[in-house]
């Protein structure tokens, strides 16, 4: 949080749930911390009757899981002789609950896929016929930079099980314990 208007003081906390209310004073937004000492912390550099700016930003990925992923599927690529983002496909269309399927009109599913896959590598789109005439199924995967903590942990998994497969070295189990945990810490952006 910054004071408006003047100094650059920040102080940063972890935040695990939100709500609001209202009373006679008027309306608040309350945060709920790890730690009493960490409420602590932020109402004692507040000032009364100064006015200050909150900004709630989600917490990254942890880029080294993501980063390590990316070394292991360049490793398969080599192995097999194929891409890295055909390996990344690939791992991605084998693990379950990071895809939609929608029954969509058949005239509409090119543009959809289409668009859907532009939006990055993971992104993927593949048509299927549908019971219903006139219509298709369409498979869309997401990309994995929208995967949850364990989403993300069966990805490695099975990318690191894919190397085991294939005979390429990978992380001990321990290691690649304590690298999963880490996805969704915060991570600078930009």
């Amino acid at each position: 949080m910054a004071q408006r208007g003047g100094g650059a003081a920040m102080t940063e906390v972890s935040v695990l749930e939100a709500k609001w209310m209202q009373d006679n004073a008027g309306d608040w937004l309350c945060l709920r911390v790890p730690t009493a000492l960490s409420a602590m912390d932020v109402v004692d550099e507040l000032q009364p009757g100064k006015e200050y700016l909150a900004q709630i930003k989600r917490k990254g990925r942890s880029l080294d899981a993501n980063a390590y992923c990316w070394v292991l599927m360049d490793k398969l690529a080599a192995h097999y002789g194929a891409t890295k983002e055909g390996i990344y496909q690939e791992e991605i269309r084998q693990i379950a609950g990071v895809s939609d399927i929608v029954c969509v009109q058949e005239k509409a599913a090119d543009e959809l896929m289409r668009r859907w896959s532009g939006r990055g590598i993971g992104w993927m789109a593949e048509k299927a016929p549908s019971k219903l005439q006139g219509c298709v199924n369409v498979t869309l995967w997401y990309g994995s930079s929208t995967y949850d903590t364990e989403q993300m942990a069966r990805l490695i998994d099975r990318v690191v099980e894919d190397c085991r497969e294939a005979g390429i070295e990978t992380m001990t189990p321990q290691q690649l314990a304590a690298l999963k945990s880490q996805w969704g810490e915060a991570q600078p952006i930009g």
